[in-house]
């Protein structure tokens, strides 16, 4: 016994000394996701013109002869050298940067993407027992740039890494706005960046059907807007994926979210006589397929046999959720069909539908998965359940997540992750897929991992990257590596170098808020309104949209909500210095602030008889105005109750949302005032 407590000591000792080590190590890289194991050694690998990329042991110019190729673009036109040899050659050991790897991934949950990463003064050595682990290698290298007065250089290391979930995704839904391929595949480029593997490509809801079909085409003629992928199209972004190491899942909403569907055939519909039509809000809608007509399951088994070869990933979403079944329980064949079959609710009913798409699917080689409404009694637990429901949403602790791996299910985990809601950072990361629920060995087995969710009805191609980047790079970090590494501070520091470096992928996160301000102001002096847009954030939770009929598909969205983003970088800048009120760095820091926002609404003068720029009058001008004031009181150590007076008067109009945008340093305002009552008040 005390031999075993022992070792039980030893053991913890161990691994606590490890995540000290690793946490001690992230304050000198910006990795993302932070690997499993990382070790210091005492050299510089040197960037010079001769840097050469040697692949061991292949001949064939696949996924990591691109990917290096590719690597060698983004290295030379980030250090600005210029490289004696721009392709990687095949068995030359006399190469400075040798990639050594056994087998071609398939793409499955089944790979091994673990990768081993040596850089030393001469050499740099990556080996994976998969290309695909070669890649992702590759990808933590060039993360590791760096640069002194007189080099590029890569740091000494020693990295053994292996993700902790095998599904690290994102959803771009792409039915309520169409993105075109160019967009899909910067951001595919930039998933690859920071290790995320499955694509879940949602094409089809009320608002659209984006997948061309040569056996219904009249589903793109009159349900698309003229909006769709051609298949050819389909292909191409499949094989990119494939190409740079990421499954694609597509998802085909049935039988609700069925309006574009039934819009181009209305007799598979569950209200007859009804005049079905692509909605242009957003919102939950009843059209809903006819579960009791067995044309809908021979329509549904030619669109599947004729869709499904496009995408050989196994696994083929279903959605299947927010079913509400009002259609159904007006339709009396529907409800004699209930009482005949003994289906007792519309669960029941939405059950018998999901069993026979999946013996559909099944005949085609695939997976059925869908959104965790399908998790019901009589569901067979061959079906992989999405869970975007949690304690918010009235499920008990752990969600639908837990309670399907409990329950024989594979399960994916988007609730917490859904970036469309434009919470911040944190709160994204600091939800963890598990937590501390027990699990046995086959129910952690079951819990796949997790994805982050761009839901598009507030976005375009103009604003998407701007919802999805940089927080969703957090999100893979909490789906890569270990649990432990959830210092939310360090991931902030780390996060905004990932977010720079997106910008070599095209990413426009950054740049697209210059082009909608520039447009907002009719290409003015527009400092003072980007200013502004630094300090608001998007209203969250789709209050925005509250209801869904603010905004249509065609509505603009390039409005000053649309400039501002989550975590607006200002802001979260003054609210960490305000939390540090007794330091005098910090009481410095804040003057500067105060004095650029003291002057925002003399420099919002000229722009503010553009009609898009006036709503903002009185959050520019209660915002100078507080700033005056605090500068002044901090400045002089003094303040009177009348300046109290004036301030809370003016928090009290900054506390208010204005244009679908709130002020995100009310609260770090409100902290100031109440400093300087206490400390600076004349009596």
């Amino acid at each position: 016994m005390k031999k075993r407590l022992t070792l039980h000591l030893i053991l913890f000792c161990f691994i606590s000394l490890t995540l000290f080590s690793q946490n001690d190590l992230q304050e000198n890289y910006n990795l993302m996701p932070w690997p499993k194991e990382v070790i210091e050694i005492d050299a510089a690998f040197i960037i010079n013109p001769d840097i050469k990329i040697s692949i061991q042991g292949t001949k064939k110019k696949g996924r990591v002869y691109n990917a290096s190729i590719n690597f060698l673009r983004r290295l030379t036109n980030r250090t600005g050298i210029f490289i004696n040899e721009g392709f990687p050659l095949i068995n030359d050991k006399e190469a400075s940067i040798q990639i050594k790897f056994d087998r071609i991934s398939t793409l499955s949950l089944q790979d091994d993407e673990s990768y081993s990463l040596s850089i030393k003064e001469k050499k740099i050595l990556i080996s994976a027992p998969t290309d695909i682990g070669a890649l992702y290698a590759l990808q933590t290298l060039l993360q590791l740039t760096d640069y002194d007065s007189n080099n590029y250089y890569f740091h000494g290391l020693n990295i053994n890494d292996t993700p902790r979930f095998v599904w690290r995704g994102l959803m771009i839904d792409v039915a309520r706005h169409f993105q075109p391929v160019h967009v899909i595949k910067r951001n595919l480029d930039a998933m690859a960046s920071v290790k995320l593997n499955v694509f879940h490509w949602h094409l089809t809801d009320d608002q659209g059907f984006r997948v061309e079909s040569k056996v219904y085409p009249k589903l793109q003629e009159l349900s698309s807007d003229g909006l769709y992928y051609t298949q050819e199209q389909i292909k191409e972004v499949v094989n990119y994926a494939s190409s740079i190491g990421i499954r694609v899942i597509p998802e085909f909403d049935v039988p609700g979210h069925a309006s574009a569907i039934l819009t181009a055939y209305p007799e598979l519909g569950s209200k007859k006589e009804y005049a079905y039509a692509i909605e242009r809000y957003a919102g939950v809608f009843d059209p809903t397929l006819d579960p009791t007509n067995d044309k809908t399951y021979l329509f549904l088994k030619n669109l599947f046999t004729e869709i499904a070869p496009l995408f050989p990933d196994e696994y083929f979403h279903i959605g299947g959720d927010e079913n509400e079944g009002k259609h159904w329980d007006k339709n009396l064949a529907i409800q004699k069909f209930k009482k005949q079959h003994d289906l007792k609710t519309n669960h029941d009913l939405q059950t018998y539908f999901n069993i026979k798409l999946e013996e559909i699917l099944s005949n085609l080689g695939k997976k059925l998965m869908g959104w965790d409404e399908i998790m019901t009694p009589n569901m067979p637990t061959t079906a992989v359940i999405h869970s975007w429901r949690g304690e918010n949403e009235g499920m008990s602790k752990g969600g639908s997540l837990i309670s399907a791996a409990k329950k024989g299910y594979q399960t994916v985990l988007s609730n917490g992750y859904y970036i469309d809601r434009m919470l911040s950072v944190k709160h994204h990361y600091t939800v963890d897929p598990i937590g501390d629920v027990q699990l046995t060995t086959d129910e952690r087995k079951r819990i796949l991992g997790g994805e982050a969710t761009m839901w598009s009805e507030l976005v375009t191609p103009l604003t998407i990257d701007s919802r999805i980047w940089p927080r969703t790079a957090a999100i893979a970090e909490r789906f890569w590596s270990e649990k432990e590494i959830n210092d939310i501070d360090n991931m902030l520091i780390r996060l905004e170098d990932v977010s720079n470096k997106l910008e070599e992928l095209g990413i426009t996160h950054i740049r697209n808020k210059e082009v909608i301000l520039r447009n907002i102001s009719n290409h003015k002096d527009n400092e003072a309104l980007q200013s502004l847009s630094n300090l608001c954030e998007p209203l969250k939770v789709y209050s925005r949209n509250k209801g869904g009929t603010e905004y249509k598909t065609y509505s603009p969205f390039t409005l000053f909500a649309d400039a501002c983003t989550a975590d607006a970088p200002d802001a979260m800048r003054f609210n960490n210095i305000t939390n540090k009120l007794e330091e005098e760095s910090s009481i410095i820091e804040i003057k500067k602030h105060l004095e650029i926002w003291s002057n925002n609404y003399r420099n919002l003068q000229p722009i503010l008889h553009n009609p898009n720029v006036a709503p903002l009058r009185a959050l520019s001008q209660n915002l100078s105005n507080t700033s005056k004031i605090l500068l002044k009181a901090i400045n002089t150590k003094k303040i009177t109750q009348n300046d109290l007076n004036e301030l809370k008067a003016s928090l009290h109009i900054l506390e208010e949302a204005i244009i679908d945008v709130e002020l995100a340093i009310v609260d770090s305002l409100e902290r100031i005032i109440k400093f300087c009552e206490i400390n600076y008040l004349i009596k």
